[in-house]
């Protein structure tokens, strides 16, 4: 088991949506995004005060009994709830599974459209009304403006790979994007990584960018170098009204490895933490192969193409939960006390 904990805390670079001078927030990007992976945003236009409804409306989902939970278990486009233990992330220095529950709200797509067959689309698992009022129109509101937070992010994510600002605002990448917001609720326990407990195991994110905002209680640790013996963990500061942006994996082909997508995990100290992550990644049929500003005679590419269904698939898949184990009677395999 990986017992080391975080030796210090990671200073990020702080990007300024609102900076008339895009020549220094591409500087600032691209500095993070060949460093750690992970910078700042603020001054992203989601307002303070709209920010803490959503994290109110999603503290009355997890406060909800298990049983009413357990009644929107994510189905197989993942949509719903998932339990705590649901996720495994590393699985080489996990005991069990993540101490985490959460929940998944994607792209709504009605039931019949064609679309809809498509593996990340589809109608969403949406809680009664009279259950959470006005819970599923502040979801989807969130849903619709972080979109358009990552997609200004993405813009000056292209011009620092040497693309047209335009790039990634294409039909087949964020043109209809497959966009997951992923609700997440940790338990007031206590993470050991020399026990293998963790809130969230150690893990890098599967696709474009991750926008992640917080309540303020900390517990996000990254690891700038995963082949390091031992790793060394840097604690990454809340920062009030800022979305903590990350690169995905699926970043990390596209650019040939110019930019790295950083192995990060969740510790949790004996407080309830919230947290919102964002992730965005572009359709289902994009191809994911080497950006031409990202290879040369001497760099040539390094991963092969594929499509963006496929891979987002193949990730989901080896991290969750087969579904049918929540047909077992729930006290075998939901714990009640976390820790």
């Amino acid at each position: 088991m990986q017992s080391q904990g975080a030796s210090k805390t990671s200073v990020l670079n702080c990007i300024d949506l609102s900076n008339p001078d895009l020549h220094q927030s591409v500087s600032l990007l691209k500095q993070a995004c060949l460093d750690s992976g992970f910078f700042y945003v603020v001054n992203h236009g989601i307002s303070q005060e709209f920010m803490d409804e959503v994290f109110a409306q999603s503290k009355r989902m997890f406060e909800q009994p298990l049983s009413e939970k357990m009644k929107l278990l994510r189905n197989e486009k993942h949509r719903g709830y998932t339990p705590i233990l649901d996720e495994l992330l590393d699985p080489e220095n996990q005991l069990k599974g993540d101490y985490k529950e959460g929940y998944y709200i994607g792209v709504e797509v009605a039931e019949g459209d064609p679309e809809a067959e498509k593996p990340f689309y589809g109608p969403n698992v949406w809680p009664e009304p009279e259950l959470i009022p006005g819970w599923r129109e502040t979801m989807e509101n969130y849903h619709r403006e972080a979109l358009e937070v990552a997609r200004a992010v993405a813009r000056i994510i292209a011009i620092a790979l040497d693309l047209k600002v335009d790039f990634f605002d294409q039909p087949e990448m964020l043109g209809k994007p497959i966009a997951i917001l992923r609700l997440l609720h940790y338990e007031g326990g206590i993470s050991d990584p020399s026990k293998g407990i963790f809130g969230a195991g150690a893990h890098s994110d599967y696709g474009l960018i991750t926008l992640l905002a917080t309540d303020g209680i900390p517990g996000l640790q990254i690891c700038k170098d995963r082949d390091a013996k031992p790793q060394i963990w840097e604690d990454v500061p809340p920062l009030k009204g800022a979305f903590i942006v990350n690169l995905g994996d699926m970043l990390e082909r596209w650019s040939n490895c110019v930019f790295k997508s950083t192995l990060h995990r969740v510790l949790v100290n004996g407080q309830e933490r919230y947290s919102m992550a964002y992730f965005v990644e572009p359709s289902h049929d994009c191809l994911v192969e080497c950006l031409p500003t990202c290879k040369s005679e001497n760099n040539p590419p390094k991963f092969p193409p594929i499509l963006c269904q496929t891979y987002l698939s193949q990730r989901y898949n080896d991290t969750h939960t087969d579904r049918s184990v929540y047909k077992k009677p729930q006290t075998s395999i939901l714990p009640q006390n976390m820790f």
